[in-house]
């Protein structure tokens, strides 16, 4: 179980999360991605920072 709870691969995915809702927000075509833009940032923010607390 240790193993799945590592630190790399979450905040990787974390940061892509965070990466993914900028863009959603910066974007021009689509107002459904930009609605959802910081519920996505957010999300990625909280995964963040509950990873940094996972063992290296």
């Amino acid at each position: 179980m240790r193993r799945v709870f590592r630190r790399g691969p979450w905040e990787n995915l974390a940061t892509v999360l965070i990466a993914a809702g900028v863009f959603m927000l910066m974007q021009p075509f689509s107002m459904w991605l930009y609605g959802w833009s910081f519920a996505v940032v957010l999300t990625g923010t909280l995964g963040y920072i509950i990873v940094s607390h996972f063992p290296e």
